[in-house]
């Protein structure tokens, strides 16, 4: 899924003509014609996630000013470009005081706003990684922190954030590298328990004669090696959250001590006389099915119905490839920073490639593939040959992940391309359908929609979500066809 820039102009005419160049710079526009109509949309309820703001000054009513003062009443932190016909620098100061990121005098040009968004998402998506950084180490993290524009994740943030309202016990569920942990802290980041502890505990890479006392604690001399006393992770996180990752992983004899320190509120230190009562909210995760353990005996039944009081399950990114681009937009600000690159985006075919593989290590592989991209690439640009470990991977669901995905179309098509990999010449606008075969018969159905879809796919530079609306169907219609179209083309199977 494309960024999505909000245009707010009272000018019908200029209207327009930046939404015709936010399109060819290959973000989705959102158009407004007031302020008024601006701030009803940044501060609803269920806004729609805008990622950058081109704001007109001058207008009826609350004009540019008054909306940068509303943004930073609501808190926002959305990126803004300011333009008006009026540019002197009286108008320039007091845009930038008010919180403009940039300033551009109309009419504006199709190069000077294309690098003008590009500068305000990349320095957007930097300051929302540090901020998430800043945030996971003060144990702030909140729901704001998730990146995702997914309707897949939709209902799973909306059920965290009712649980994050309470002290209800909640299991998370997915495969590894979803970010279950990053779900957990952002639960405990917006519950009355945020100024208390979160204490994570990898289940998984405890020993297992060692388990009970990592949880629970050890009393000086409870056993060879124990030198000193140890209070445990229960009695640690206490007030706080205890996160319990890889919670299937635990050995049946600490799932009974586990079980009863869940029913009772207390815990009994190895080699403790007496309990200890604790206040602990308990999250846990597994990328396993805890009801196939449980049914085969790996897993404690009683245990199971404990932590399975509100279950989440985290979605793989393969099932919500619209998050791609967003994430590599903030991994790659991220990486550049710290890498000390002047590396300025990531080519449109490199995205669309990234965005149709399968990713079975999920956000944590993504992450750490353009992390290496950064470190290898001798470029100021990333482009598909700087992500050569991904080169001829092929998803499960058949979609196509080749040098050129998605798009088979003569050599003089434009390669699909994103905000950050712009041409400046425009696409053709319009193309021939033959009807007929070369022997003069009428040719199937398939392979004419096909080649309409193909042409779409050209001439919207890419971007799916803006295909599938002027095809009049819907995305997961547009990839089956692509699906099927790939599956009967020879050609392509040869390439697999």
């Amino acid at each position: 899924m494309a960024a999505t820039i909000l245009i707010a102009d009272d000018d019908a005419v200029q209207r327009r003509l930046v939404e015709n160049m936010v399109q060819k710079c290959g973000y989705e526009p959102l158009v407004v014609d007031s302020g008024d109509a601006a701030v009803a949309l940044l501060t609803a309820p269920d806004a729609q996630a805008i990622d950058a703001v081109v704001l007109d000054l001058v207008m009826p009513g609350l004009d540019g000013l008054g909306v940068l003062a509303k943004m930073r009443e609501a808190g926002l932190s959305i990126p803004v470009i300011v333009q008006t016909a009026h540019g002197g620098i009286d108008n320039v100061v007091s845009a930038m005081r008010a919180g403009a990121q940039d300033f551009v005098v109309k009419p504006v040009g199709f190069e000077r706003l294309q690098v003008s968004l590009r500068n305000a998402l990349n320095t957007s998506a930097l300051k929302g990684e540090l901020q998430r950084i800043r945030h996971s180490r003060e144990g702030r993290l909140t729901f704001a922190d998730i990146i995702t524009r997914s309707e897949a994740m939709a209902a799973v943030l909306r059920t965290a954030q009712k649980a994050a309202a309470s002290s209800i016990p909640v299991l998370i569920e997915g495969e590894s590298g979803v970010g279950k942990e990053l779900f957990a802290r952002a639960i405990h980041g917006s519950s009355e328990r945020k100024s208390k502890p979160f204490v994570a505990v990898n289940c998984g890479a405890i020993p297992d004669n060692l388990v009970e006392s990592i949880l629970f604690g050890h009393e000086k001399g409870a056993f060879t090696g124990a030198t000193e006393r140890h209070m445990g992770k229960f009695v640690e996180a206490s007030g706080g959250t205890l996160f319990l990752d890889e919670v299937g992983e635990l050995p049946l004899a600490a799932q009974v001590k586990l079980l009863r320190a869940l029913q009772e509120g207390t815990v009994e230190a190895v080699g403790g006389r007496k309990p200890v009562k604790v206040d602990v909210r308990i999250i846990s995760a597994t990328n396993r099915k805890l009801l196939d353990l449980v049914k085969g005996g790996a897993f404690r039944e009683d245990l199971f119905y404990r932590l399975h009081v509100l279950p989440l399950t985290i979605p793989p990114l393969r099932m919500r490839r619209e998050d791609i681009p967003h994430l590599l937009r903030h991994f790659l600000a991220r990486f550049v920073a710290e890498e000390n690159r002047t590396i300025t985006g990531i080519s449109g075919e490199a995205v669309a490639h990234l965005a149709q593989l399968d990713w079975p290590g999920n956000i944590r592989q993504l992450e750490n593939t353009v992390y290496r991209a950064v470190v290898m690439s001798e470029s100021d640009q990333l482009g598909l040959s700087d992500f050569p470990h991904t080169a001829g991977q092929v998803v499960p669901d058949g979609q196509l992940a080749h040098s050129e995905p998605l798009i088979v179309a003569p050599s003089t098509a434009p390669a699909m391309v994103s905000g950050s990999d712009i041409p400046i010449a425009p696409l053709a606008t319009a193309g021939s359908l033959p009807m007929l075969t070369a022997t003069g018969e009428v040719r199937p159905l398939d392979d004419m929609e096909n080649e309409i879809i193909r042409f779409a796919i050209s001439h919207y530079r890419g971007q799916m979500s803006e295909v599938a609306r002027r095809l009049k169907i819907g995305r997961s219609t547009l990839y089956r066809k692509l699906d099927e179209a790939a599956a009967n083309d020879p050609a392509e199977g040869d390439a697999n």
